[in-house]
């Protein structure tokens, strides 16, 4: 099964991303990639970003960055794993050295659509 794991950092907290948590962090993804579980990583940028919608058959695009950093969206990643509760599980991994924030999982369905 695949997941796009979304993180949103908790903005009313300082942000603690010191030598520790970022060796920690290097070793998850490295361990990730090793073995499988994790197919592509990255950071986003609040610039150069845009939300394109419709409504009532009316285009609208807004330009990023956005005034509410609630809505800045830190980084992404794509993973595999055999179930919903290992990926609930690598989620809860990357937390715990993240820090404080939001994971947000979203099953991928594949070509096939067999969601069971």
């Amino acid at each position: 099964m695949k997941f796009l794991s979304i993180y949103t950092p908790d903005t009313s907290k300082p942000a603690d991303f010191g030598p520790d948590k970022q060796q920690r962090m290097g070793e998850l993804i490295q361990q990730g990639f090793s073995d499988g579980s994790l197919l592509h990583t990255g950071g986003l940028l609040a610039q150069g970003s845009a939300r394109i919608g419709l409504s009532g058959g009316k285009i609208t695009v807004t330009d990023g960055p956005y005034a509410e950093a609630k809505e800045v969206i830190a980084g992404y990643a794509l993973i595999e794993v055999e179930s919903f509760e290992s990926a609930v599980e690598y989620a809860k991994r990357f937390l715990d050295i993240a820090g404080d924030g939001v994971s947000e999982l979203h099953r991928i369905v594949d070509g096939d659509m067999n969601c069971t």
